[in-house]
């Protein structure tokens, strides 16, 4: 069990029959009354993120999670088909898990695949950023760098995102797979 007391960010607990993650917690002492701890979580089989309070010194289960490491292979109609780096087997993943994730997937992707009790899918893991291809983005005019200015682009996954006028068709950048933000141009290429 684990005791209210003792959250970490990250950890996962069962919670009204679902299987959360904690985002990030507050112990909270008032100076009159109990104390009680505030929390964000993050729901892993919807993805939905909640605000709860619970009191302090309460014991939730601990929900008992696997992840794997695993490569994005290729996509068919609905499904996604991402392999195991270590056995070679293959996994078929619903296009609905995978929400807004969908816009980061690009063949050979490394991610994590998140089970509970080893056999149901909860969801996948993208890494904090990757380097995305821009596909379109508008020419830059010349003298519109006065102010930050930002235009829309085309990612090579169809996502499309704000980027600074100085970015252009054909360069990659790194975007940020939590926020969805551009963070700047990779220069590894």
């Amino acid at each position: 069990m684990i005791n209210t007391n003792d959250f970490k960010t990250g950890q996962t607990i069962k919670f009204n029959n679902q299987i959360y993650q904690i985002i990030e917690f507050l112990h909270v002492k008032p100076g009159k009354g109990t104390a009680f701890v505030r929390s964000k979580l993050r729901n892993l089989r919807t993805g939905s993120v909640i605000d709860h309070t619970f009191n302090a010194g309460i014991k939730l289960e601990p929900a008992l999670i696997n992840k794997i490491k695993m490569q994005f292979l290729y996509s068919s109609q609905e499904k996604y088909i991402f392999m195991n780096t270590q056995t070679y087997e293959q996994l078929e993943i619903n296009k609905d898990q995978l929400k807004e994730k969908l816009h980061y997937l690009y063949e050979g992707l490394l991610v994590e695949i998140i089970f509970y009790n080893n056999n149901e899918i909860l969801t996948i893991s993208l890494p904090d950023k990757i380097s995305l291809k821009v596909t379109y983005a508008e020419p830059g005019v010349k003298g519109d760098t006065k102010t930050n200015s930002f235009k829309d682009a085309t990612l090579e996954t169809g996502l499309v995102i704000k980027v600074p006028l100085f970015i252009n068709t054909g360069e990659k950048i790194i975007v940020n797979t939590e926020t969805g933000l551009y963070l700047s141009r990779d220069n590894n290429k």
